[in-house]
């Protein structure tokens, strides 16, 4: 007597902090297909990118619930897997998605692609709250940091499930029938491409960050003429595709930094500091036709200097053809509370900025919650400095430190620029 095959669900991954929501532009396997733990099976496109998701589990595919072009939570189940080697007995994928998948992916099918569904047998993949209301986790989380009772508030997900964007106002102002403000339900207000999509979501973000973080910040003038040096010695027998940039050296240090400073290496949650066990750096890079996406490294701590500037020059090209890996955006599978179920806890957990060589001389970034640090570099630039009692020409850069007052102070902040600049002064150790 055979044994069943396990059935697993993949489920649209949380692909940012900032992100409820995402639509399946294609699909690139078909019921019947082996799949194993890495392949790429979809595209989805959120606000900000076009991501590849990952699967990340071996099995074969069984059946896929969501088609081309829907709308769907994070959360939402998108296919199901037969874990076992087991054949898989006559599965179904909704006549659409079947349609477009045999045709290669080259179209969706023809349905409202701001519609919102999920398949009608299962309740919406979304999280219920403790008064028996379903919500999206970022709704969620942003409800209880705003002190938003979910009872007044009239969702417009599936089956009536509160979406963020369905909360009211930060000063508490709700209708009397409880629907989102007037602003944000008007059709001239929504958001038409993906510009303008970026933007909202950038701007949401970052006002919640400057309401509900305490900021601090914190700078330092940093010698990096070793730096430029040092640099210049390893680029001397390398092909210019292959050279080593100052940003590289800049997320490095702040890795080690972090590493050794753990107080600002993590996540605010649930009214605690939660320290993380990895040293993942999310990159601000910005997109060619205005924004910003925040891949990341990865245990940045382990990652070598020249293996740091390959994997910033993988991103880079990854955000501005408009493609990223759901790994590069820290994400495995989630379970409808938006936590990873199948991969290790991959969130970012410090963010640098870099302007470059063209930028300002000083940026003071917003802390990407629940990261309770982001640190900022401005441009490289000449200017006189006292060494051993002489003004010199050096070459100098200004690093600044973003830091939630809740979870550290001034003295920790210091204590980790102080670290950032002896790293940076003695690249050697990089």
């Amino acid at each position: 007597m055979s044994v069943a095959p396990e059935q697993i669900e993949y489920v649209m991954p949380s692909l940012g902090a900032d992100m409820d929501e995402g639509s399946v532009i294609e699909w690139h396997v078909a019921v019947g297909d082996r799949v194993a733990r890495g392949d790429v099976v979809a595209r989805v496109e959120t606000d900000k990118s076009d991501i590849d998701i990952e699967i990340w589990r071996d099995g074969e595919v069984e059946e896929i619930l969501v088609a081309p072009g829907r709308l769907v939570p994070v959360g939402t189940p998108l296919l199901r897997l037969a874990a076992s080697g087991e054949a898989v007995a006559a599965a179904v994928q909704p006549d659409d998605a079947r349609e477009a998948v045999e045709a290669g992916s080259d179209r969706a099918p023809d349905t409202d692609p701001d519609s919102i569904v999920t398949p009608s047998s299962r309740p919406p993949a979304v999280v219920r709250s403790g008064t028996g209301l379903w919500a999206t986790p970022l709704a969620r989380r942003t409800a209880a940091e705003q002190g938003v009772d979910l009872t007044a508030v009239v969702g417009s997900g599936p089956n009536g499930a509160i979406r963020r964007r369905d909360l009211p106002a930060a000063d508490g102002a709700v209708s009397s029938d409880g629907a989102p403000p007037a602003e944000e339900a008007s059709a001239e207000a929504r958001p038409r491409t993906r510009a303008d999509r970026m933007r909202r979501a950038i701007a949401d973000r970052m006002s919640q960050a400057n309401r509900d973080i305490p900021h601090y910040f914190l700078e330092r003038q940093i010698d990096v003429s070793a730096l430029m040096d040092y640099l210049g010695r390893v680029n001397s027998d390398v092909e210019v595709a292959d050279r080593v940039v100052p940003a590289a050296a800049f997320v490095r240090a702040t890795a080690l930094a972090a590493a050794r400073h753990g107080e600002l290496n993590g996540h605010w949650r649930d009214g605690a500091f939660v320290p993380s066990g990895a040293v993942n750096v999310a990159v601000a890079i910005s997109l060619r036709g205005g924004g910003l996406v925040t891949p990341q490294i990865q245990q940045a701590d382990t990652v070598g200097l020249i293996a740091t500037m390959a994997r910033l020059k993988a991103m880079t090209l990854e955000a501005r053809s408009g493609v990223l890996r759901s790994t590069s955006m820290g994400a495995g599978s989630a379970d409808p509370d938006g936590n990873i179920t199948d991969a290790a806890d991959q969130a970012s957990t410090i963010t640098v900025t870099n302007l470059g060589e063209r930028g300002a001389d000083l940026v003071h970034g917003v802390i990407s919650p629940p990261e309770v640090a982001l640190v900022g570099f401005g441009r490289i630039a000449q200017r006189p400095w006292v060494v051993d009692g002489q003004v010199q020409p050096r070459h100098m850069v200004t690093a600044t430190l973003a830091a939630d007052h809740r979870a550290t102070d001034g003295a920790t902040g210091s204590r980790f620029l102080a670290t950032l600049a002896r790293l940076l002064e003695t690249p050697e150790e990089l």
